[in-house]
């Protein structure tokens, strides 16, 4: 397979239209069969056919059904002429049990949108590695399109993303406005991760290439010195030498005031991982495990101006 920077060729999969058939894959935990009816019920009313895989409601432990049985629904659904995109219905954990499992080959030869969030960023950032595959994170079938109603960012941005062959433009703020962190300018891919999944990925065949790339990360319910001990597994792995710019989206439930007795804040903990290094930092991307959150395409081109405080993505997502 031909490789650019680190990665394969990057491949952006063809948008979806009204009348497609989305296939529901679990990678991860199993589906909560009354929040997969709802959003079933949003998929249909955008007029998509919806295809359950067999294992979404299958239960090994916590995952859904065995690592092979998993891999197995989701080459099918690749591999499946009938099947316009693959929809990830839950997080938990369990998809970087499988990404060894895949034919990435296979994959890249029949690119479909997969979209996904939090333990599938396993998923995706192997996909993005391995097959170039442009993937799209930020909503799950049970924790997003099951809730009545839908979030409207989630929903307009997937609805954007996947169905317009344009640019998305500028990254919506969680609250008022993006602060700038660190001045200056960069462009590169935009890798949008949740941190701790990134990190489990070091060292591994699964990990993308970041060099140039801009990128986003998050994280949930993580102490302020996992936070720390993160960030500087990123600066040792020499990850912060190769990136074009950092943008932070929320990390809810990590800098809580309980954990915050003697430690440092978010801004600080990432100040002292960047150090002298000229990398221009965003923060406040409304991307992360907060009901209200935008879906962001993994491996398109966005820009970043430190200075302003601004992020925008600058390429199509789709065909």
């Amino acid at each position: 397979m031909t490789q650019e920077a680190g990665n394969p060729v990057t491949v952006r999969p063809a948008a979806l239209r009204r009348g497609d058939r989305i296939a529901l894959v679990a990678p991860s935990r199993p589906s909560h069969p009354p929040r997969l009816a709802l959003a079933i019920d949003w998929l249909a009313g955008r007029g998509y056919q919806v295809q359950p895989s067999a294992r979404v409601h299958e239960r090994y432990h916590y995952l859904a059904g065995r690592d092979s049985d998993r891999a197995r629904d989701v080459m099918d659904a690749f591999l499946d002429d009938g099947i316009a995109a693959l929809l990830c219905v839950r997080g938990g954990f369990g998809a970087g049990r499988m990404v060894d499992l895949l034919d990435y080959d296979a994959i890249a030869a029949h690119p479909k949108p997969v979209i996904g969030f939090s333990d599938s960023t396993g998923l995706q950032l192997a996909l993005y590695a391995r097959a170039g595959l442009v993937t799209f994170t930020g909503a799950l079938a049970d924790t997003d399109l099951g809730r009545h109603p839908v979030d409207p960012l989630v929903a307009s941005s997937f609805c954007r993303l996947l169905e317009r062959p344009e640019p998305f433009g500028n990254l919506p703020a969680a609250e008022d406005e993006l602060i700038s962190l660190r001045p200056g300018n960069a462009q590169g891919p935009l890798v949008a991760a949740n941190l701790t999944l990134l990190c489990s990925l070091l060292g591994t065949p699964y990990m993308p290439c970041l060099d140039g790339a801009v990128l986003l990360i998050e994280d949930v319910s993580e102490a302020p010195y996992r936070i720390d001990r993160m960030l500087t597994q990123l600066r040792l792995a020499g990850i912060l030498d190769r990136l074009s710019a950092l943008v932070l989206g929320t990390f809810d439930d990590c800098f809580v005031p309980t954990e915050m007795k003697d430690s440092p804040t978010l801004e600080e903990i990432v100040d002292d991982a960047v150090g002298d290094r000229n990398l221009p930092v965003v923060a406040g991307v409304a991307y992360g495990h907060t009901r209200r959150r935008v879906v962001l395409p993994l491996g398109v081109s966005v820009c970043v101006d430190g200075d302003a405080g601004s992020v925008v993505i600058t390429q199509a997502a789709v065909l």
